[in-house]
């Protein structure tokens, strides 16, 4: 793991020892939530700088790996890798999940690109009601709701989850496609 942007990731945590991407590592293994890089810097009593440089060793250390660090904003959980879902799923017993409708893709879709957002926003987006799409979504646990616009009537506002990131094989929105792409994509398919 060596230097990582000029810092010791080899670096002690105050958690028995062991350098900060191990400990940092052990703890988002045993979470049963999202954790925030502040949460791990207290808990481990090292400065935020040495967590993110910890994500950036663990990044490398998981590439092709069964493992996957997905990041969120500030908090961060580890995750079996999209590539391995198949093997996990039949592990769990489960059966692979139902595809989802053009409408809850679209619904989806748009809170992808401008979360947070409200049901109106959607709907003035897609020009039909969204109701049975975001309930389908919030079943799934695709989309959340996050809080509500300050505003008459106090809308819910809508954002994507950390099981978006993992059905679609993100680390971070970040990875979302550029949405011009698919324009210029459109235009080139009509040539």
């Amino acid at each position: 793991m060596g230097e990582t942007q000029g810092r010791n990731v080899w670096a002690e945590s105050d958690a028995g020892g062991v350098p900060v991407w191990a400990a940092v590592e052990a703890v988002l293994f045993v979470a049963e939530r999202p954790v925030t890089v502040n949460e791990l810097a207290k808990l481990l009593r090292v400065a935020p700088d040495a967590i993110e440089d910890a994500l950036v060793a663990l990044g490398e250390r998981y590439q092709g790996s069964g493992l996957s660090l997905q990041r969120h904003g500030d908090a961060l959980q580890l995750v079996s890798h999209p590539r391995a879902a198949a093997a996990v799923q039949r592990f769990l017993g489960r059966e692979l999940s139902s595809r989802l409708s053009p409408a809850a893709l679209e619904t989806l879709a748009i809170v992808a690109y401008r979360q947070p957002v409200t049901r109106a926003q959607i709907e003035a987006i897609r020009g039909v009601s969204p109701d049975h799409a975001l309930a389908n979504l919030l079943a799934r646990g695709l989309v959340e709701e996050v809080g509500r616009l300050e505003t008459v009537g106090r809308p819910i506002l809508y954002s994507t989850t950390f099981e978006f990131l993992r059905a679609f094989g993100l680390n971070s929105l970040r990875e979302l496609p550029d949405p011009d792409e698919f324009g210029r994509a459109s235009r080139a398919d009509q040539r």
